[in-house]
C-alpha cells in the first residue's frame, strides 16, 4: 500500500516537473531570436488585419543591422484616451521587435521629479520642439490640469528625429475619431523616422525656375520642412543640358510664364527616364491681391505652354474657376467708424476648404487644404496608354463653375450665398498619374537631335517604365505668406484670416514622398483602424438583459457542469 501510494507521488511529481518544463519551454521560445528574429508568431484576427505589418515595413525593420532607440514619453496617468494611444504605442513596438532585434524602447515619463528637474526637462525638449497638450482631467478631488507629451524620440547612431505621435485637431472632427487617425498611422510614422535615420544620402530635390515660378520667400516653408529629408536646390532649365536621373523629384510651383520647346523636351525625357514630378499650375491669372482696389477684375488665362504636354500625359486642365461652398472667409470693409475701416468676415467661395481623398496613403488622415482659385482637371483625356488616375483632392459636393470670360468683384458677397446655385458635382482638384508615359516628343525628333542626344551618351525614349506623377490645379497650395522687407515667412497653410493651419504642407511633403518612393513605408498610411463606437441608446435600452446574461450565464454553466460531473463520477465508480 505505502509503495502505491509513494509511486502516485512520484507520478504527480513528474507529471508537475513537466508542466514547469514546458512553461519554461514556453517563455524561453518566445523571446528567443535566431538572425535577430524572434522564433514565434501572431495570428492577426482583426478584420482590418491592424496588428500584421505592411510587407514594406517588415522588409526595412529586416535590413536593420544597428541599434534603433526609441524613447516615449507617454508613461504616467492618463485619461483613457491617451492610455489607449499609449498601449497601441507600445504594441507597435513589440511587433517592430519581433520583426527585428535591434528594436529597442523606453517609456519615460517627462512630468516626473522634483519641480526644478521638471521645468529643466521641459526647456530641453522644447529645443527641440517637443511641446505638451493641456488637457483638464476630472479627478475625484476636482479638475486637474495636465501637461501631456504625445511624442516619441527615434535615435539612430548620431542622429535622432522626433515623431508627433496625436494628429492634429481638425475643426468639427470629434476627439476619438482623431485619436483613432493617431492609432492608425503609428506604424508609418515610426517606420518612417526609422527609414530616414537609415539614409546615407538625402534624395535631392529640384524646383525648377526661370518661367516665374514662385521665388524662394514664397517657398520657404515647404522647403525648410522637406529639407529634414530632402537635399533641396532650384535648377534653370535653359542652363543645362538634360535633368539628371541624380534628380530624385522635381517640382514645377506656379510658374507664370511660358516654357519653351527646348526646356518642355528636357521635362519630358526626365519623365520618360523615371524622373517624377509635382505640377503645381494655376490656369486662370488672378490672386487676392490683383482685385484690391478695383471695382472689378477681368482674368485672363496664363499661356504656360504646358497644354499638350500634359494633354499626352492624360490630363487637361480646363480654363474655368471652381467655387465652393465649403470654403474660408475673407476681410472685407464694410463701413467706418470714425476715420478707421470697420471689417467683416465673409465666406470667399473661391478659396475652397477641401477635404483630402481618405483612400489612398498620400491623403489619408490628413486635415483640410486650402486652394485658392483652383481650376478643374479633365481626367477623360486619352493618353495612348494605359494610367491609373486617382483623385486626391475634389470639392465637395456643393459646387460651381465659372467660364472665362467672367467680371469678378466683391459684391455677390453682401448677400448670401445661394446653395441653389452650387449644384455641380465634385470637380478634380489634384490628380495622382500612374502608369507608361508615352512621350509628347514620339515621330516629333528628326534624326540630327537623336545623333546630337546620342553623341551626350543620352538615348531618346518614347515610351517610360511604370512611373507617377502628380498634378495639382492651384499653384498656390505650396505659397507661403511672405514679408519681402524684413525676409520672413508665415507657416505653409497658415490662413491668417481664419487663424488655421491647414494641411498643405503635410499633402505635399506626402505627395512627394509617394512619388520618391511609392513602394516603402508610406504604404503603412493606408492602415485602417475602425472605431468602433458603442451604441449609447441601444446599450441603455438592453442593459438590464445584458446585466443578467452576464450574471446568470456563469452559474447556468457551472451548475450544468457539476452535473455531468457528478453524473460521469457515478457512472464510472458506481459500479
Amino acid at each position: 500500500m505505502a509503495k502505491k501510494i509513494n509511486n502516485k507521488k512520484l507520478q504527480a511529481l513528474i507529471q508537475l516537473s513537466l508542466f514547469i518544463g514546458i512553461v519554461l519551454f514556453v517563455n524561453i521560445l518566445a523571446n528567443a531570436r535566431l538572425g535577430g528574429k524572434a522564433m514565434y508568431a501572431a495570428l492577426d484576427m482583426t478584420e482590418e488585419k491592424r496588428f500584421t505589418l505592411t510587407n514594406a515595413t517588415r522588409g526595412m525593420l529586416g535590413g536593420l543591422d544597428d541599434i534603433v532607440y526609441v524613447k516615449v514619453l507617454l508613461e504616467g496617468e492618463f485619461p483613457a484616451g491617451f492610455r489607449r494611444l499609449q498601449a497601441s504605442t507600445q504594441d507597435m513596438l513589440d511587433d517592430f521587435r519581433s520583426v527585428s532585434g535591434f528594436v529597442e524602447y523606453q517609456f519615460e515619463n517627462p512630468n516626473e521629479g522634483s519641480v526644478k528637474e521638471i521645468n529643466a526637462r521641459r526647456e530641453e525638449l522644447a529645443k527641440d520642439g517637443i511641446t505638451p497638450i493641456n488637457l483638464r482631467v476630472k479627478g475625484v478631488e476636482g479638475t486637474e490640469e495636465k501637461q501631456i507629451y504625445p511624442y516619441a524620440i527615434v535615435y539612430r547612431k548620431n542622429h535622432s528625429m522626433v515623431v508627433n505621435l496625436l494628429e492634429n485637431e481638425v475643426p468639427g472632427v470629434p476627439p476619438d475619431l482623431i485619436l483613432n487617425n493617431s492609432i492608425s498611422l503609428l506604424e508609418y510614422k515610426l517606420a518612417n523616422a526609422i527609414q530616414k535615420l537609415a539614409l546615407t544620402r538625402k534624395p535631392n530635390i529640384l524646383f525648377t525656375k526661370g518661367h516665374g515660378e514662385l521665388s524662394g520667400l514664397e517657398t520657404a516653408s515647404l522647403t525648410k520642412g522637406l529639407r529634414e529629408f530632402y537635399e533641396v536646390g532650384r535648377v534653370g532649365l535653359d542652363s543645362i543640358v538634360a535633368i539628371g536621373q541624380e534628380a530624385a523629384a522635381l517640382i514645377v510651383a506656379k510658374p507664370t510664364l511660358p516654357f519653351s520647346e527646348r526646356d518642355k523636351f528636357k521635362i519630358d525625357q526626365y519623365i520618360m527616364n523615371g524622373g517624377k514630378v509635382l505640377w503645381l499650375l494655376d490656369k486662370v491669372r488672378i490672386d487676392l491681391d490683383s482685385m484690391r482696389g478695383r471695382s472689378s477684375y477681368y482674368p485672363n488665362e496664363y499661356e504656360l505652354n504646358l497644354d499638350d504636354l500634359l494633354f499626352r500625359y492624360g490630363i487637361r486642365i480646363q480654363p474655368d474657376l471652381v467655387l465652393d461652398l465649403q470654403c474660408s472667409r475673407i476681410p472685407l470693409a464694410t463701413g467706418l467708424v470714425g476715420n478707421a475701416p470697420q471689417f467683416d468676415y465673409f465666406r470667399y467661395p473661391y478659396h475652397l476648404v477641401v477635404a483630402p481623398n481618405p483612400d489612398n496613403p498620400i491623403t489619408k488622415s490628413l486635415g483640410p487644404v486650402n486652394l485658392f482659385y483652383p481650376s478643374p482637371i479633365d481626367t477623360s483625356v486619352e493618353s495612348g496608354s494605359e494610367l491609373k488616375k486617382t483623385v486626391l483632392l475634389q470639392s465637395s459636393a456643393n459646387t460651381r463653375t465659372q467660364f472665362l470670360p467672367v467680371e469678378m468683384n466683391f459684391e455677390f458677397l453682401r448677400e448670401d450665398l445661394k446653395d441653389e446655385k452650387f449644384n455641380k458635382p465634385p470637380q478634380p482638384l489634384a490628380i495622382l498619374l500612374e502608369g507608361r508615359f508615352r512621350s509628347r516628343y514620339e515621330n516629333r525628333v528628326t534624326e540630327s537631335m537623336v545623333e546630337g542626344m546620342q553623341e551626350l551618351g543620352m538615348a531618346f525614349k518614347t515610351l517610360s517604365e511604370p512611373n507617377s506623377m502628380i498634378v495639382v490645379a492651384d499653384g498656390d497650395i505650396a505659397k507661403n505668406k511672405a514679408n519681402l522687407a524684413q525676409q520672413s515667412y508665415s507657416p505653409l497653410g497658415y490662413n491668417e484670416f481664419e487663424r488655421y493651419l491647414f494641411a498643405n504642407k503635410d499633402f505635399l511633403v506626402n505627395a512627394l514622398e509617394y512619388l520618391i518612393d511609392g513602394q516603402g513605408v508610406i504604404e503603412a498610411r493606408s492602415k485602417e483602424v475602425r472605431l468602433r463606437l458603442l451604441d449609447s441608446s441601444r446599450a441603455k435600452q438592453e442593459k438590464a438583459y445584458w446585466q443578467g446574461l452576464n450574471i446568470i450565464s456563469p452559474l447556468v454553466f457551472l451548475a450544468l457542469f457539476g452535473l455531468v460531473y457528478n453524473w460521469l463520477r457515478r457512472r464510472k465508480y458506481g459500479r
